[in-house]
């Protein structure tokens, strides 16, 4: 019994530690192709869950916004130093200048979307807390972090 939990708990580390380091073997090409379609995959999931609020749909835009929250996680492992250039990046040098600031914001976006999965449940104007827990960390990421396009 202790050895098969020992061997559990090796488990879970392991692909833990591969997920966590799923970036680090791809190219530089697939880890800046696949950052692009998590942000714009984000921004479609973003559009929809707009519409679905809109039409009061609320538990049919939750699982949008958990697949946000996941996405922006895992883009906290997709800027490594070679990525900074090629491939039609729109990623600015800010974002390596300001590491820790830029994963900052990749994880309060994730906490954000986990919030609103929550409040709007019980908000008054979804449009508002809409705009306070999704779109702003939208703006605040593109305007220090995103070449204008």
């Amino acid at each position: 019994m202790i050895q098969n939990i020992k061997i559990i708990k090796a488990l879970i580390i392991v692909f833990s530690l591969s997920s966590t380091f799923s970036a680090n073997a791809q190219s530089v090409e697939e880890i800046i192709k696949g950052r692009k379609a998590m942000f714009s995959e984000n921004y479609q999931n973003a559009k929809k869950i707009a519409i679905l609020l809109k039409s009061k749909k609320i538990e049919e835009a939750k699982p949008l916004m958990k697949k946000i929250s996941e996405n922006y996680k895992k883009l906290l492992d997709y800027f490594p130093e070679n990525t900074k250039e090629g491939f039609k990046t729109e990623a600015l040098p800010s974002i390596w200048e300001s590491k820790d600031e830029f994963n900052a914001l990749m994880q309060k976006a994730s906490d954000d979307m986990i919030k609103l999965a929550k409040a709007i449940e019980t908000a008054d104007d979804l449009k508002k807390v809409q705009k306070e827990l999704m779109w702003s960390n939208c703006s605040a990421c593109h305007s220090k972090f995103r070449a204008p396009h």
